[in-house]
Protein backbone atom coordinates (compact mmCIF):
# COMPACT_ATOMS: atom_id res chain seq x y z
CA UNK A 1 0.00 0.00 0.00
CA UNK A 2 1.35 3.39 -0.98
CA UNK A 3 0.83 6.27 1.37
CA UNK A 4 -0.01 9.28 -0.77
CA UNK A 5 0.19 11.69 2.14
CA UNK A 6 3.30 13.85 1.98
CA UNK A 7 5.15 14.76 5.14
CA UNK A 8 6.66 18.18 4.84
CA UNK A 9 9.86 18.44 6.80
CA UNK A 10 11.37 21.80 7.54
CA UNK A 11 8.30 23.82 6.64
CA UNK A 12 8.53 27.54 7.31
CA UNK A 13 12.29 27.54 7.92
CA UNK A 14 12.74 30.15 5.21
CA UNK A 15 9.87 32.36 6.36
CA UNK A 16 11.86 33.93 9.18
CA UNK A 17 14.77 34.77 6.87
CA UNK A 18 12.43 36.06 4.17
CA UNK A 19 10.71 38.32 6.72
CA UNK A 20 14.03 39.48 8.18
CA UNK A 21 15.26 40.42 4.71
CA UNK A 22 12.06 42.38 3.97
CA UNK A 23 12.13 44.23 7.30
CA UNK A 24 15.81 45.05 6.76
CA UNK A 25 14.95 46.42 3.31
CA UNK A 26 12.26 48.66 4.80
CA UNK A 27 14.66 49.98 7.48
CA UNK A 28 17.29 50.70 4.80
CA UNK A 29 14.70 52.46 2.62
CA UNK A 30 13.58 54.68 5.51
CA UNK A 31 17.21 55.49 6.32
CA UNK A 32 17.88 56.34 2.65
CA UNK A 33 14.87 58.68 2.64
CA UNK A 34 16.13 60.38 5.81
CA UNK A 35 19.56 60.84 4.22
CA UNK A 36 17.96 62.20 1.06
CA UNK A 37 15.97 64.67 3.15
CA UNK A 38 19.12 65.72 4.98
CA UNK A 39 20.91 66.20 1.67
CA UNK A 40 18.41 68.89 0.75
CA UNK A 41 18.12 70.48 4.21
CA UNK A 42 21.62 70.12 5.66
CA UNK A 43 24.42 72.60 5.27
CA UNK A 44 26.80 71.66 2.52
CA UNK A 45 30.39 70.66 2.96
CA UNK A 46 32.31 68.46 5.32
CA UNK A 47 31.53 70.53 8.42
CA UNK A 48 27.78 70.26 7.89
CA UNK A 49 27.77 66.51 7.35
CA UNK A 50 30.27 65.97 10.15
CA UNK A 51 27.96 67.84 12.50
CA UNK A 52 25.03 65.64 11.51
CA UNK A 53 26.96 62.43 12.08
CA UNK A 54 28.41 63.63 15.41
CA UNK A 55 24.92 63.28 16.85
CA UNK A 56 24.60 59.96 18.74
CA UNK A 57 21.11 59.36 17.37
CA UNK A 58 22.39 59.60 13.80
CA UNK A 59 25.31 57.30 14.60
CA UNK A 60 22.90 54.75 16.06
CA UNK A 61 20.51 55.08 13.10
CA UNK A 62 23.43 54.59 10.72
CA UNK A 63 24.61 51.54 12.64
CA UNK A 64 21.11 50.02 12.63
CA UNK A 65 20.88 50.62 8.88
CA UNK A 66 24.29 48.97 8.38
CA UNK A 67 23.31 45.96 10.50
CA UNK A 68 20.15 45.65 8.38
CA UNK A 69 22.32 45.84 5.27
CA UNK A 70 24.60 43.08 6.58
CA UNK A 71 21.61 40.86 7.49
CA UNK A 72 20.09 41.50 4.06
CA UNK A 73 23.38 40.56 2.41
CA UNK A 74 23.74 37.43 4.56
CA UNK A 75 20.32 36.05 3.58
CA UNK A 76 20.87 36.84 -0.09
CA UNK A 77 24.41 35.47 -0.35
CA UNK A 78 23.55 32.38 1.70
CA UNK A 79 20.58 31.60 -0.55
CA UNK A 80 22.65 32.09 -3.69
CA UNK A 81 25.44 29.88 -2.38
CA UNK A 82 22.99 27.17 -1.28
CA UNK A 83 21.24 27.22 -4.67
CA UNK A 84 24.24 27.34 -7.00
CA UNK A 85 27.30 25.92 -5.22
CA UNK A 86 26.75 22.17 -4.98
CA UNK A 87 30.06 20.85 -3.54
CA UNK A 88 29.56 21.00 0.22
CA UNK A 89 33.16 21.88 1.08
CA UNK A 90 33.28 24.80 -1.34
CA UNK A 91 29.87 26.06 -0.22
CA UNK A 92 30.80 25.89 3.49
CA UNK A 93 34.12 27.63 2.83
CA UNK A 94 32.34 30.45 1.01
CA UNK A 95 29.72 30.71 3.75
CA UNK A 96 32.42 30.95 6.44
CA UNK A 97 34.30 33.57 4.42
CA UNK A 98 31.07 35.55 4.06
CA UNK A 99 30.44 35.38 7.82
CA UNK A 100 34.01 36.47 8.59
CA UNK A 101 33.74 39.37 6.15
CA UNK A 102 30.41 40.54 7.57
CA UNK A 103 31.73 40.39 11.15
CA UNK A 104 34.77 42.39 10.03
CA UNK A 105 32.45 44.94 8.40
CA UNK A 106 30.48 45.27 11.64
CA UNK A 107 33.72 45.98 13.54
CA UNK A 108 34.82 48.42 10.89
CA UNK A 109 31.45 50.19 11.06
CA UNK A 110 31.77 50.57 14.83
CA UNK A 111 35.28 51.95 14.39
CA UNK A 112 34.13 54.46 11.78
CA UNK A 113 31.07 55.62 13.73
CA UNK A 114 32.45 55.74 17.29
CA UNK A 115 36.21 55.26 17.05
CA UNK A 116 37.24 58.46 15.35
CA UNK A 117 37.15 61.85 16.99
Amino acid sequence: MVNSKKHIVGAHYGTRDWLMQRVAAIVMAVYALVLAGLAFAAPTGYAGWSGIFNNQFMKLATFVALICLFLHVWVGVRDILMDYIKPTGVRLTLLVLTIVALIAYIGWSIHILWGMK
